[in-house]
């Protein structure tokens, strides 16, 4: 594999810039009159910003969408599969009620940007093939993180083992075990 990613996407809704948990959207920053996104690995992300969450949750085109353990399921088959196809090394991924998160190795040096639209476009079809569609219309939120991961061993391992450890996923599995953790419990991360 020539480049690894880490990519995180959170469901409609759910987890909005603004937010108190933290966010990677553009700010303002008034200091030095610009938008900045804080996407770096090591970086703080943004913390509550309040206008900023009420601006955003008046935008809603429908209630937030929150999965459910049948639909993480559907999306974890979904993730396998969308990778087999595109030759992709999935290295490990945990879906949570309300994100996911993916690290993954491609060959070449494809937008990272392609990547992640691929798996939420193959991710909704598999939804949609057995859910209603949500009342916004979509499942995600537009775009999401996406992380160059060095090609070093422990750099791989440091993403892989931060996903593994994800508190309450619904469907967790990694290359390193090789297994698939579920958690039934609703997630709050």
């Amino acid at each position: 594999m020539d480049r690894f990613w880490f990519l995180t996407w959170t469901t409609y809704g759910s987890w909005l810039p603004g937010d108190h948990r933290g966010f990677v959207s553009p700010v303002w920053n008034a200091e030095q009159h610009s938008l900045e996104t804080h996407n770096e690995p090591g970086t703080d992300v943004q913390h509550s910003v309040r206008r900023l969450q009420r601006a955003s949750e008046q935008r809603l085109r429908g209630k937030p969408v929150y999965l459910s353990l049948q639909q993480a399921e559907a999306v974890s088959v979904q993730l396998v599969e969308t990778a087999t196809i595109r030759s992709w090394r999935l290295l490990a991924y945990a879906i949570m009620r309300n994100h996911v998160h993916v690290a993954l190795g491609v060959p070449g040096d494809p937008k990272p940007e392609y990547l992640i639209r691929d798996l939420k476009a193959y991710a909704s079809r598999a939804l949609n093939h057995h859910w209603s569609r949500p009342e916004s219309g979509t499942w995600w939120t537009e775009s999401g993180s996406k992380r160059k991961i060095e090609a070093r061993e422990e750099s791989i391992a440091s993403v892989v083992r931060y996903i593994e450890q994800q508190e309450t996923p619904w469907v967790c599995w990694s290359w390193m075990d090789g297994t698939s953790n579920r958690d039934q419990r609703p997630s709050g991360s």
